[in-house]
């Protein structure tokens, strides 16, 4: 291969799933898009795509090699700002993850300053409850909460976030308000289940135990997978949860939520930010980094 731009088309053409697309896209001819990816799996010796009349599609080995591609020019693009400061404008374009209930309130109205910064950036961001796969989905950085399960990623922990037991004051009127774990049972409180995969076995409500925590299971009829649908069940009245203060905070703050228990509250969530490995951590990655930590600081224990 001569240079990267067919490697460019490429991964291109993979993510937006059209050549049509990616040509207008890198301003260049659809025909010139075409034959640069046919040369391209001449040159490697597989087929990377899939293509029909209506789509395009990675193969296995196209996954396999858009990886590995994204990783190669995010690694020429350092070599070339190696040596650059931080006046040198970043440019290119950055994708990431957030739990969609920090990024609705807190990471999004923050974004204006961070895109301010730096105006040459494409910034694509996704929000989402569940653990997506950064290399297979191709993200070049996503923030997590709670523990990191994967031992091959890499994560730079931020802190801990806050957690509060609350309910809406119509639940509370109608059920009571608890002043210990027994009253939680003999009051016969109900809870909203949270998981973020449907099915699996809900959480529980976590309480201090010494040392360590324990869960206690409560009833409660509605189970929900994301943070939005768990605020507004509460909301509603149809149960106690036990959430991030960084998203009911304003809740409870105007009185639609109020906290309960404030001695039995499940153990602090942890932060993380995640990359693939090291060699994610492009200046644009390390910039957006520094940048989210920032705004999540004092959010933190």
């Amino acid at each position: 291969m001569q240079n990267l731009e067919p490697i460019r088309i490429f991964i291109t053409v993979a993510e937006m799933g059209s050549f049509t697309h990616a040509a207008d896209s890198l301003g260049i001819q659809k025909g010139r898009a075409s034959t640069a990816v046919r040369k391209l799996e001449e040159d490697v010796g597989v087929r990377l795509l899939h293509r029909t009349t209506r789509s395009v599609q990675l193969t296995e080995d196209g996954r396999a090699f858009h990886a590995r591609a994204r990783d190669l020019l995010a690694e020429v693009d350092d070599l070339h700002s190696m040596f650059a400061d931080d006046r040198v404008a970043l440019r290119g374009r950055l994708r990431v993850d957030l739990p969609t209930e920090v990024a609705r309130t807190t990471i999004v109205p923050a974004l204006p300053d961070f895109m301010a910064t730096y105006p040459e950036l494409e910034l694509e961001v996704s929000s989402t409850d569940r653990q997506v796969d950064l290399v297979q989905e191709g993200f070049d950085c996503v923030l997590r909460l709670g523990p990191i399960g994967d031992e091959t990623l890499i994560a730079r922990p931020l802190g801990l976030l806050r957690m509060v037991n609350a309910a809406s004051p119509a639940y509370l009127a109608r059920y009571g308000v608890p002043r210990s774990l027994e009253d939680l049972q003999r009051q016969e409180h109900r809870t909203i289940h949270f998981s973020t995969i449907l099915g699996a076995k809900p959480y529980g409500w976590e309480y201090p135990d010494g040392d360590s925590y324990a869960t206690l299971q409560l009833p409660g009829a509605l189970r929900v997978n994301s943070a939005q649908t768990y605020e507004a069940a509460a909301l509603a009245g149809l149960g106690v949860i036990q959430a991030p203060l960084l998203g009911i905070g304003r809740y409870l703050e105007s009185g639609a939520l109020v906290e309960i228990l404030p001695n039995c509250r499940r153990r602090a969530l942890a932060v993380s930010l995640v990359v693939a490995h090291r060699s994610n951590l492009s200046r644009r990655v390390r910039a957006f980094m520094k940048w989210i930590e920032d705004v999540l600081t004092p959010y933190l224990e």
